[in-house]
């Protein structure tokens, strides 16, 4: 079994069916494997989800069916209906500290270490932040041979306190550019602003001169 993120990335929809059975096998062990329904209103859910998705069981099923192709996730037979659930920590050969900060980088977006730590909580219990480092740098000096980074620190922010993690397998993240050019745009945006104040003003002014002079008085 292999899985070559970097020439295969996920689909941001992919991502969110594995994460959400990688999430609930931790935190509802009693509900796993998941059904359809269940898997569906996890995908679906309105907190600690970003992007927030609206899938629809089609949606779900076609994912479940890429997932497999690629053994990331397996079938299994239920009392009543069909359960799924997945292979991940196996198919990527990551332990399963290393496999909980993947799953909520997947979830919830990019994250600082001190947030991941806070996030994993149900997860896993890190003893602290630096081991939340320890692993995250792992994944990102993973060699090739064992399929190259699985995430990467982003640039910090302007005013932020710490850089912010991602995951890549989903393929390289959009970092947002902030630079000079973005000054540009904000003083252009400032300027275009005070350019319809004064023509407003402006306006305003020769609408009082008409009035005085309709009224024989001076402005």
């Amino acid at each position: 079994m292999t899985f070559d993120h970097q020439n295969r990335p996920l689909s941001p929809t992919e991502a969110r069916v594995l994460a959400t059975l990688m999430e609930k096998a931790r935190t509802v062990p009693d509900s796993y494997p998941m059904t359809l329904n269940s898997l569906a209103s996890g995908c679906n859910q309105k907190t600690s989800r970003d992007p927030v998705m609206q899938l629809s069981d089609a949606d779900i099923l076609a994912t479940l069916d890429n997932l497999r192709d690629r053994h990331l996730v397996m079938e299994v037979s239920g009392q009543r209906a069909m359960r799924w659930e997945h292979n991940f920590e196996r198919v990527l050969g990551v332990p399963s500290q290393a496999s909980a900060l993947l799953g909520l980088l997947m979830l919830r977006g990019p994250q600082t270490a001190a947030e991941l730590r806070t996030n994993a909580e149900r997860w896993h219990r890190f003893a602290d932040t630096g081991s939340v480092e320890a692993f995250l740098e792992e994944l990102q000096d993973r060699s090739a041979e064992k399929g190259g980074a699985l995430v990467q620190l982003l640039p910090k922010a302007p005013g932020a306190r710490e850089a912010r993690w991602a995951h890549l397998l989903c393929g390289a993240p959009v970092v947002p550019v902030h630079s000079g050019s973005n000054a540009t745009v904000d003083h252009s945006a400032e300027a275009s602003r005070i350019e319809a104040l004064e023509a407003r003003v402006a306006a305003l002014e020769a609408q009082v001169q008409r009035l005085c002079t309709a009224l024989g008085d001076s402005a």
